[in-house]
C-alpha cells in the first residue's frame, strides 16, 4: 500500500494549484489523485460558448501543470476511510495520508431534470458548462436569425452562478450587430428573487437586460423539458405555476452536487444531502479529523464557488496544513471572499466582488468594479488566463 505524506484528491484548478503551492512551502511528498489526461481553464467555456474564445485556449495536459515534484496518481477515488486515514482507488488499490485534501469538484445531475440530457444533446439544446459542448452553443447561438432562445441556471451550489449568463449577453450583442436581436425573444431562467444577488451589480445587469430585450424569469426554475417539441417547462416556485415555452436554442446548466462517492462517507456534515465536506468555514479544516481538509467547490464553506474564491483558499489552506504538520497553531483565515466577471458584451465586463453574504468586497477599496468596463474586459479574457497557466497552477498567485 502507498503511503504520502499529502495525498490530495481532485487534478483541477483546486488540486493543482495547492499541490504547487506546499511544494514551494516544502513539503516534500504530494501525491494527486486524478484519472482525467487533460487540464481545462472553465472560465473560458463562457467565452467560447460566446465566439469570444477558441477551445485551444482552455485545455492544456494533465502533465504539463503538474508540478514535477508531485507524484500523479492516474486513478479515480471512490471512498475515504478517515479513521483509517485511506483512500480507496477505483482500480482496487488504496493509498494512505499522512494528511488529505479533498477538492474533487461538482457532479452533474442532468437526470434531475427530466429530458434535460437529451435537450442538450439535440441539435437545438446544449451546454457551456460541459467542455465538449461549448462549442456547440456558440454554433447554434450565432446562427439563430428569429425565433426563443432559453438561458437557465439550477437552484443550489453551481460552479461561478453567474458563469450562466454569460453567453446570452454575448449572444445577444452579437444578434444587435446583425440586426436580428428584435426578431429574437430571449428568456433567462433565474432562481432567485433578483438577476445575481449583490444590488449593486444587480442595478448594472438589469440595465443590461432592459437594453438587450431579455425577458428574466425569477424565483424560477427548468422542471423538464421535451426534446421532440422543442418545450421547457419552467416553474415559478413563487407563484406555484408552470409555464410552457418553445424555444428554437436550450442553453442549460445543469443541476449539480458533490460527487455521489463523496456523499457515502462520513467527511460531509450531518444531514447534509449535497456532500460537501465539513470544514471550519475559515482554517477549511475538517472539525472531527484534524488531518483532513476540503476546498474550492466539494467544500462546506459559505461563500459563492468560483476560482477566484479557490484562489484565495487554496492560501489558506496550505499555510494552516503545515503549521499543523509541523504542531503550529492554525491561523489564517478565509475571509469569505468571492469574485465573477459577467460578460455584459463583447468588449466589456461587469465585476462582481462580494464576500459570502453577498456584500461588496472589492479588491481595490472604494472602486466601483461593478460597473461595466472594457479594461475588466482586458482583465477577464486577455489577463486572467495567462495568470492561471503561469502563475495559479505553479502555486505563485
Amino acid at each position: 500500500m502507498a503511503r504520502h505524506e499529502v495525498v490530495i484528491i481532485g487534478g483541477g484548478n483546486a488540486g493543482v494549484s495547492l499541490a504547487a503551492r506546499l511544494v514551494r512551502y516544502g513539503v516534500k511528498d504530494v501525491a494527486l489523485i486524478e484519472p482525467r489526461d487533460h487540464h481545462l481553464y472553465q472560465p473560458l467555456f463562457s467565452h467560447i460558448a460566446g465566439g469570444r474564445a477558441q477551445v485551444k485556449e482552455a485545455v492544456r495536459s494533465q502533465q504539463s501543470v503538474i508540478p514535477k515534484v508531485v507524484t500523479w496518481i492516474r486513478d479515480k477515488a471512490t471512498d475515504i476511510d478517515a479513521g483509517a486515514n485511506t483512500v480507496m482507488l477505483e482500480s482496487g488499490s488504496s493509498v494512505d495520508y499522512g494528511h488529505l485534501v479533498v477538492c474533487p469538484g461538482l457532479q452533474y445531475h442532468w437526470e434531475a431534470v427530466p429530458g434535460l440530457a437529451e435537450a442538450v444533446n439535440s441539435p437545438y439544446g446544449s451546454s457551456h458548462y460541459e467542455f465538449e459542448l461549448a462549442p456547440k452553443t456558440w454554433s447554434l447561438l450565432s446562427a439563430l436569425r428569429s425565433g426563443t432562445a432559453i438561458f437557465t441556471m439550477p437552484a443550489g451550489p453551481v460552479k461561478c452562478a453567474g458563469a450562466s449568463q454569460k453567453p446570452m449577453y454575448l449572444a445577444c450583442e452579437y444578434w444587435k450587430e446583425k440586426g436580428v436581436l428584435d426578431r429574437i425573444r430571449v428568456v433567462m431562467v433565474q432562481p432567485y428573487p433578483t438577476v445575481f444577488g449583490v444590488p449593486e451589480v444587480d442595478q448594472e445587469l438589469e440595465r443590461k437586460i432592459a437594453e438587450y430585450g431579455i425577458e428574466l424569469r425569477t424565483n424560477s426554475e427548468l422542471v423538464s423539458v421535451d426534446p421532440a417539441s422543442r418545450t421547457a417547462s419552467i416553474r415559478d416556485t413563487a407563484a406555484g405555476t408552470i409555464e410552457e415555452l418553445q424555444y428554437e436554442v436550450l442553453n442549460a446548466v445543469p443541476p449539480q452536487s458533490a460527487p455521489d462517492w463523496l456523499t457515502s462517507t462520513d467527511l460531509p456534515a450531518a444531514g447534509d444531502q449535497g456532500g460537501f465536506v465539513e470544514v471550519d468555514t475559515e482554517t477549511l479544516r475538517h472539525p472531527r479529523y484534524a488531518n483532513v481538509w476540503s476546498l474550492g467547490d466539494a467544500a462546506g464553506t459559505s461563500n459563492s464557488k468560483s476560482g477566484g474564491s479557490l484562489r484565495k483558499q487554496t492560501k489558506v489552506l496550505a499555510r494552516n496544513l503545515v503549521a499543523a504538520r509541523e504542531g503550529k497553531p492554525v491561523t489564517q483565515k478565509y475571509n469569505g471572499y468571492s469574485v465573477c466577471p459577467f460578460t455584459v458584451s463583447r468588449n466589456t465586463v461587469v465585476f462582481a466582488e462580494f464576500d459570502n453574504h453577498y456584500r461588496p468586497m472589492p479588491t481595490i477599496p472604494k472602486v466601483p468594479t461593478w460597473k461595466e468596463s472594457r479594461l475588466s474586459w482586458w482583465v477577464d479574457r486577455i489577463m486572467f488566463p495567462q495568470v492561471y497557466w503561469r502563475l495559479i497552477l505553479r502555486g505563485r498567485a
